[in-house]
Parts: structure tokens; C-alpha cells; sequence
């Protein structure tokens, strides 16, 4: 059976066609975090870059996976002798299992790249329910299309991954305050999501203009008054997160499938970068 994601996509392309996919996008996000909102504690102030943002993202693409000694890596637990049969017996070597497993440890990656505060500091993002789920969206968005490339295989992967996420967001949902009408909300963030990974899709096809990309993240990222383009105040942020983003698709192409399928990859760091007054 087609996994939901993939179904759900090849849906929304009609959407796509029909150039309303963002009006889809800023309607959802004002029904769905409304509610959340009203009970979200106040956002942080944001820090200011000391790092030119017009300096960043510039270099070379490189496969993100980690180093074999690296103690980062999340590797399959090596039993021997009778734990190891008892757990064959129990399928924990399945296919299936193993699949979930590396499922898990990429959505652990996906959220240590969008929960610390180095991503909104970056970017002067402001740390918000939907500010939050927008990037999980876009980080979601790199690991599932870099895994579609794999194939059959990859995508069932993916399935698994979307069904980890989904957990997740509901969770932020309800942490959020949002208890009635829950799975209310839950489908229209599935309408975001969903159109959102078309856009970025769309974004970079050979065919699409050269500012699309940007533009894509403006309206679904940046924005929030749905504005077609980017503010004159926001530009250099948008700019520098439209070369993040064209890397790190660059990246994951690089990254091998043993450690797409492990989870054995990381995210360009973005920890490293100085802060502090406010450079005009």
C-alpha cells in the first residue's frame, strides 16, 4: 500500500497547479494555531547575529553522515548467544523493526536541529508554536525527499519517520493547550504539511524561477501577514535560509544510505556561531 505522505503529495498536486497551495498554508496555520497561542508562553527575545548572515552557507556541500568513531552515532545493538536468538525470535532483527528503529533516530536528529535555540538565533527567528513546527516541517522535508531517492525501500522508511513526527506534533499540540478538538487541528497541520513539502518540491525544479525557492520560504516560514515576498527587514534572513536550505538538499544527496537508513547523519551545526550586539 502507497504510504499516506506519498499519497497525500501526488493529492496536493492539483493544489500546486492551481498556485493556491500557500493561501491553503497561511488559512491553516491562523485556524490551527490560534488556540495555542493564546496559552503559549511569551516568546523569547532573539539574539543578534555578530556573523554577517550575507557570509553564510556558502561553502562546499559535503555528506553530513558521522565519522565511524564518532559518539554521536546511534548504532544496532550487537547481542550474542541467547539474548541475541531470543531477540531474533521476537523479530527485533526484522526488516520492519529495524526500519523503525532507524526511523527514530533520524526524527531524534530532525528535532535536535529545530528545538535548540541556535537555528531561531540564526535566522532572528522568534521561538513560536508555529515558528517550531514550520522548521520541523522543512527538516522533515530534507529527510523525506532525500529518502525517496532510495526508492520503495526509502519510502517506507519515510512512512515510518511521518508516523514518528505525527505522534510528536500531537504531543506539542496538547503541551501546547490545544485538548479540544484536537484531531481538529491535527488535520489542518496535515494540510500544512502536506502542502508545504509540495512547495518546497516544486521550488526546485528545473523549470521553477530563480527567486521561487526563496519566496517559498518566505511565505511559509517567514511570514506572517502572507505576504508574497519578503520585507526589506527580513531579506538577508531569508536569503541566508534559502542557501541553508539548498545546501543541506545538497548534503543529504552526498550522505550514503547506511547512514540515511541508520540515522547516522547530522545536520550542518549551527551551535558555533557568535552572538551579540546588534551589527548594522
Amino acid at each position: 500500500m502507497l504510504p499516506r505522505w506519498s499519497r497525500a503529495v501526488r493529492s496536493l498536486n492539483s493544489i500546486t497547479q492551481r498556485n493556491d497551495i500557500h493561501a491553503i498554508s497561511r488559512q491553516s496555520y491562523a485556524m490551527a494555531t490560534a488556540a495555542a497561542a493564546s496559552v503559549e508562553p511569551a516568546p523569547r527575545p532573539t539574539k543578534q547575529l555578530v556573523v554577517s548572515l550575507d557570509k553564510m552557507f556558502w561553502s562546499k556541500p559535503a555528506s553530513l553522515a558521522l565519522a565511524p568513531d564518532s559518539p554521536l552515532r546511534v548504532d544496532e545493538p550487537k547481542y550474542e548467544g541467547i539474548k541475541r536468538f531470543i531477540l531474533k525470535l521476537m523479530l527485533f532483527y526484522s526488516k520492519q523493526s529495524k526500519s523503525i528503529r532507524g526511523a527514530n533516530v533520524i526524527y531524534k536528529r530532525v528535532v535536535s536541529q529545530v528545538d535548540k535555540p541556535a537555528i531561531y538565533d540564526v535566522f532572528n527567528l522568534e521561538k513560536t508554536f508555529r515558528m517550531t513546527f514550520s522548521l520541523l516541517v522543512l527538516h522533515m522535508w530534507f529527510c523525506l525527499r532525500r529518502l525517496k531517492e532510495e526508492g520503495k525501500e526509502g519510502v517506507e522508511l519515510g512512512q515510518n519517520l511521518y508516523e514518528i513526527y505525527n505522534h510528536d506534533v500531537e504531543l506539542r499540540v496538547s503541551k501546547a493547550g490545544v485538548n479540544l478538538l484536537l484531531s481538529k487541528w491535527m488535520k489542518e497541520l496535515e494540510k500544512i504539511f502536506y502542502g508545504n513539502i509540495v512547495a518546497f518540491d516544486a521550488a526546485l525544479l528545473p523549470e521553477a524561477k530563480q527567486d521561487e525557492l526563496q519566496n517559498v520560504i518566505w511565505r511559509n516560514i517567514f511570514s506572517d501577514d502572507g505576504s508574497s515576498k519578503p520585507d526589506d527587514a527580513a531579506l538577508r534572513a531569508v536569503q541566508a535560509m534559502t542557501r541553508y536550505v539548498r545546501r543541506e538538499v545538497s548534503c543529504l544527496s552526498l550522505t550514503d544510505k547506511e547512514a540515511m537508513f541508520s540515522g547516522n547523519f547530522m545536520f550542518t551545526p549551527l551551535e558555533n556561531t557568535s552572538f551579540g550586539p546588534v551589527r548594522r
